[in-house]
């Protein structure tokens, strides 16, 4: 299954480089690097949306196709408040279309449910870091390392916390951590990258 993006506007810049710490989905994460000005993602969750340097979504400017998904996902979450998939799935669009807040109160209702859904404390975190709140990142972050503590994307994603809260020597700790228990991992490349960054 290939993934989405969910929410890539953020601009946080570590020595020039800007860096999306998290895509989610169905349990599998991976890091992209993202220029703030490229444009958005052709995939069902963005499709419609402007560019992240475009005003916020409104009834002016999201095709219509992405209002009918959305209200569709809400009538589904309507009629069954207990379809986890409904839930995260209409979730993951209120977060692309930058109302965190509700998003926020969706994956609350799934975590209620299964406190251990990775996927969803992945989408939690990004959202927080997102908005700028790394204390709630950061408690995200380590919930998905308390269920899984070899969770290398966590890892990383701590580091990056750690480094945009201005902390860069948490940030240097915690990578270096990764790259000497994690050498053969995808993200070493992208963690020494990180390192080199850090100031």
């Amino acid at each position: 299954m290939k993934f989405k993006v969910i929410y890539i506007y953020i601009i946080f810049i570590i020595a020039a480089v800007s860096i999306l710490i998290f895509v989610i989905s169905s349990g599998n994460t991976q890091v992209t690097e993202i220029n703030p000005k490229s444009p958005m993602p052709e995939d069902a969750i963005h499709k419609g949306i402007q560019n992240p340097t475009s005003p916020p979504p409104s009834k002016d400017n999201v095709s219509e196709s992405f209002r009918q998904e959305l209200s569709g996902l809400k009538e589904a979450v309507e009629n069954n408040p207990n379809d986890t998939a409904a839930l995260k799935s209409y979730a993951d669009l209120l977060a692309a279309s930058h109302k965190p807040q509700e998003s926020i109160a969706l994956y609350e209702r799934i975590l209620k449910k299964n406190p251990k859904r990775i996927d969803i404390l992945f989408s939690l975190s990004q959202i927080y870091f997102n908005s700028g709140d790394f204390d709630k990142a950061e408690e995200a972050t380590n919930k998905i390392l308390h269920y899984d503590k070899n969770n290398i994307q966590a890892l990383y994603n701590l580091g990056a916390i750690a480094a945009s809260s201005g902390k860069s020597d948490k940030a240097r700790l915690i990578w270096n951590k990764l790259i000497k228990e994690y050498p053969n991992s995808d993200l070493t490349t992208t963690t020494k990258e990180s390192l080199n960054n850090l100031k």
